[in-house]
């Protein structure tokens, strides 16, 4: 379905206040979230699958916007996967308030494993057609397939730094480019911000889920070598 009006939608500019974004793939999305989506992590860099495409309408055609990404901590914990608490642990399906769900993995399972590690470094990624007109924007699925996710502190390639066995839920950020002089001071009112709770995930640097292997490798395009017989990665 289309995301629409979000949180902080009123004030909004109105080259950006009626902007809708819908995601892509997003039954293959829901698959992986049933079973606790994992994405890995590593020092040089790794693209996500599935990649994150929206469909976006609303938007002014003859207007100029920039996309951009970010990730945001889900909780402070870290975790870890394993045996333990008889077989329960931790439906990463379920994003709500309350307590989280308790699901089996044929007895292993994501288990707290104690308080976050100090929040890497923030960055956002800029989709590298930014900037462009609301008409092209539109015209096409916006695909971030050039972001890669990384657990290198130093990395000096601009990709994103998040830390292993962390929750993160990734963010979609509409701006409209204000050609006002003064813009800053409309900075507030330029944009506009999607969240799909189906993209929640686990930055792992290893498969952790051996379903989550397997559903990868059946659906990932890259991954047809593994699937014609070929070990797993």
């Amino acid at each position: 379905g289309w995301a629409g009006e979000g949180p902080g939608a009123s004030g909004k500019n109105q080259r950006v206040c009626h902007a809708a974004a819908r995601l892509e793939m997003g039954s293959l999305w829901e698959e992986f979230n049933r079973l606790g989506t994992e994405m890995i992590v590593t020092k040089a860099g790794r693209r996500m699958f599935p990649t994150f495409q929206v469909k976006l309408s609303g938007l002014d055609p003859l207007a100029d916007y920039v996309l951009l990404m970010d990730f945001i901590p889900l909780d402070d914990k870290r975790y870890r996967w394993g045996w333990g608490d008889g077989g329960r642990g931790l439906n990463l399906g379920v994003l709500s308030p309350s307590p989280p769900c308790r699901y089996a993995f044929h007895s292993s399972s994501w288990l707290a494993a104690g308080r976050a590690e100090p929040a890497a470094p923030g960055r956002v990624h800029f989709h590298p057609d930014s900037p462009a007109k609301g008409a092209q924007w539109m015209r096409q699925i916006v695909s971030f397939d050039k972001l890669k996710l990384t657990n290198n502190l130093l990395d000096d390639n601009g990709h994103i730094i998040l830390n292993s066995m962390h929750r993160y839920q990734p963010r979609f950020h509409v701006v409209f480019v204000d050609p006002r002089r003064d813009s800053e001071r409309f900075a507030h009112q330029n944009f506009k911000s999607f969240s799909f709770p189906e993209t929640q995930f686990m930055a792992v640097t290893a498969y952790q889920n051996h379903r989550i292997t397997q559903l990868k490798i059946a659906s990932n395009p890259f991954a047809k070598g593994f699937r014609d017989g070929d070990p797993e990665p």
